[in-house]
């Protein structure tokens, strides 16, 4: 097919999944922040089994090749996936087992199992057992032949092997542990000064017996069913889109099996008579360690321990914005640039607060892909309507995983006036921007926010992202372009010449800079870029970049997940540099350098390097133009290629090693640009000082 090289995408996101679960044995961080990133793991991998997986099963089935997984057979791809999550699933059982518990135990937290309970502990585990578990357990014999019972989606439950008292015939059971309505993890009292957990799992296990008086229980054994989370309706083009979105989102809890996990140490009988009963193929099932949903690592009780967490880095002001007299006259002044989360979000929010209540905004405009569930932004944009404003919001429906808060948001913002545009089928829209039109002395000024992240309060807390406000005409009167397309689905007839946006000039406006490279290359001038982003699978731009590298051009890729590409392969990409940071912050920010003859053009932008952005959804790609502004983010990306404590070398090895070269001095590139920011904002208090002296 093709004659390059490139890592297949989803062995790429294991490797990236791999280095979320270095950081769970990595010494130097908190012990609760590596409990943490077990718990990332974990529910990586459970949205990768639910999509992904869910993907090669279904080409599996109908004995497909497909050009993405370059010609790989679907047999080979999924044995080739199942071979790297046991691999890796025995590196989480040790960790958690061999390296977390011990430490744990170090500070006087105990996970204590079944057989470690004192009498008073059974006491406590057995009365809590009967007043708040067994309305939820519902146990289940399990009989050939018999209606087989449903097992939900990633719910918990133990099966049993037992034998039956009278006949002394093996019998098998399953009895659901009742996380979905419990705490994963139960304190039990404390005697001895420290503090005892036993997680829900083992309180079950305790209790079987009363479940089943006729039998004895020989063993109990953790499983988990994980289903197909893909809704199937991208390529509708016609009819009901709501109505097909609704009615699939009521399919998936029931949808087909995607992996079947059990307790390693299950015997073979159970494993294939579990195997038969839910008709399972050998593909979908895959071993674990004792436990499963291990993203409940995530509501681990902290008691207190504060030092056992990374130190508190609060979010910084943004002065300029939050204590401006004028809003607006802040924003027609200069462009501002704010890097989240080391910057508060305050200032985001207060551009729909201040729009909502300003007499002389008429109109505000905002593309909603995720959103938090309590939202300021979404109740300023209501309270707006009641002021007279008008509103419209898009909303993505498709937002995987989001599509029922999306769902209930437009139905609340409908209800309170505003105009509610919904998803193109076929495409998403995945542009993060806002518009706040405001009448100025007789005359319309626009208003634009512009980001890499959604407009969702949470996780600006945790995602590392840039956001742009400005009211500078060249961008403005583009932005306003792109709401008029997707209100009125009305191809716009004029060109964007300085937005680069999916489904116009995305593509072609980012090939033309990378040629623009080459060429200045080739004629023996000097030729960069720096690439930041999520993901790089788009294999058109793959090979673009080898071209480039093949010219001369020198590159810098920091790519936090999917990286198909093979960085300093001979002949290919030995002038391409690729590194991966995974830290206490999601890396989310998409920035693109490009030298340019000297003329340094910088874009921040929604769209990673993947087909599904650049050819399949609407992106916004936008400039920065201000000069101190294109600084900050040299800084910024300076100091993350500088990274030698958390940045991973990328290669077709996908040996995730520590990058260690630079300085002598540890740089952790996100404690870095935090302590960057803040000493930005120290200079501008004394600078603000010293003029009103």
């Amino acid at each position: 097919m093709k004659d390059f090289p490139a890592i297949p995408r989803d062995i790429s996101w294991l490797s990236f999944n791999h280095r979320v679960l270095q950081e769970a044995k990595d010494p130097t961080l908190p012990l609760f922040e590596r409990l943490k990133f077990l718990a990332i793991y974990s529910s990586n991998l459970d949205e990768f089994f639910r999509v992904r997986m869910a993907n090669h099963r279904n080409l599996l089935r109908v004995n497909k090749k497909t050009k993405r997984e370059l010609d790989i057979s679907p047999k080979q791809t999924v044995r080739t996936i199942q071979r790297i999550v046991n691999r890796q699933q025995v590196e989480f059982s040790r960790i958690f087992e061999k390296k977390l518990i011990p430490q744990l135990a170090k500070h006087g937290i105990h996970l204590k199992r079944r057989l470690d309970l004192t009498e008073e502990d059974r006491t406590y585990v057995e009365s809590y057992f009967r007043e708040y578990m067994l309305p939820y357990v519902q146990p289940v014999l399990l009989i050939k032949d018999m209606v087989r019972p449903f097992l939900n989606n990633a719910q918990l439950y133990l099966s049993i092997y037992m034998k039956d008292k009278a006949k002394g015939k093996t019998s098998y059971a399953i009895v659901k542990i009742p996380s979905d309505h419990l705490p994963r993890f139960i304190e039990l009292p404390n005697t001895d000064g420290n503090h005892n957990l036993i997680m829900l799992d083992d309180i079950v296990r305790h209790s079987v017996s009363w479940m089943f008086p006729g039998y004895d229980i020989e063993d109990t054994f953790s499983i988990k069913l994980t289903r197909d989370a893909e809704l199937y309706i991208d390529d509708e083009f016609s009819g009901d889109l709501l109505a097909k979105i609704k009615t699939s989102l009521n399919r998936r809890h029931v949808g087909p099996a995607s992996r079947f996990v059990y307790d390693r140490t299950m015997p073979a009988e159970l494993r294939e008579y579990l195997q038969d009963t839910f008709e399972l193929e050998r593909y979908d099932i895959l071993a674990e360690g004792r436990y499963h949903n291990n993203f409940d690592f995530f509501s681990f009780p902290n008691f207190g321990m504060t030092k056992l967490q990374n130190p508190p880095q609060p979010p910084l002001p943004y002065p300029a914005l939050e204590e401006a007299s004028d809003y607006w006259a802040t924003i027609r002044e200069r462009d501002h640039l704010l890097v989240y989360p080391y910057h508060k979000y305050e200032s985001v929010v207060l551009f729909f607060e201040r729009a909502a209540e300003d007499p002389a905004v008429s109109h505000i405009k905002i593309v909603q892909y995720r959103v938090a569930r309590k939202s300021r932004i979404m109740q300023a944009l209501m309270r707006a309507v009641t002021l007279g404003k008008q509103v419209s919001v898009f909303i993505e429906v498709k937002a995987r995983f989001d599509e029922e808060a999306n769902l209930r948001w437009g139905e609340k913002l409908e209800e309170a006036g505003v105009h509610v545009h919904y998803s193109f089928p076929g495409v998403k829209v995945h542009s993060k921007l806002a518009l706040v039109r405001r009448v100025e002395n007789g005359e319309e000024q626009i208003y634009n926010y512009l980001s890499t992240g959604n407009f969702h309060e949470d996780t600006a807390k945790v995602y590392s992202d840039f956001g742009l406000f400005t009211a500078d005409t060249r961008i403005t009167s583009e932005v306003s372009r792109i709401f008029s397309f997707l209100e009125n689905v009305m191809i716009p007839d004029q060109p964007f010449r300085h937005l680069m946006v999916g489904q116009f000039n995305l593509r072609s406006g980012l090939e033309e800079l990378i040629d623009y490279e080459i060429a200045e290359a080739k004629a023996g001038r000097r030729a960069a870029m720096t690439l930041k982003m999520n993901s790089l699978q788009d294999e058109p731009m793959i090979e673009r970049l080898y071209q480039a590298s093949q010219a001369g051009v020198k590159i810098n890729l920091i790519v936090r997940g999917i990286c198909c590409l093979v960085p300093g392969r001979k002949g290919y990409s030995e002038n391409i540099h690729a590194v991966s940071i995974v830290d206490r912050y999601l890396e989310h920010a998409r920035v693109f350098h490009f030298h340019h003859s000297g003329e340094e053009r910088v874009y921040l932008s929604s769209a990673d390097f993947m087909t599904r952005n650049l050819s399949h959804r609407v992106e916004t790609t936008f400039p920065v133009y201000d000069e101190e502004l294109k600084d900050k983010i040299f800084e910024i990306l300076d100091i993350q290629l500088a990274d030698n404590v958390k940045a991973r070398l990328l290669s077709d090895q996908q040996a995730n090693t520590y990058y260690r070269g630079g300085s002598d001095l540890s740089i952790r590139s996100q404690e870095e640009t935090y302590h960057l920011i803040k000493r930005t904002l120290v200079a501008e208090q004394l600078e603000l000082e010293e003029k009103a002296e």
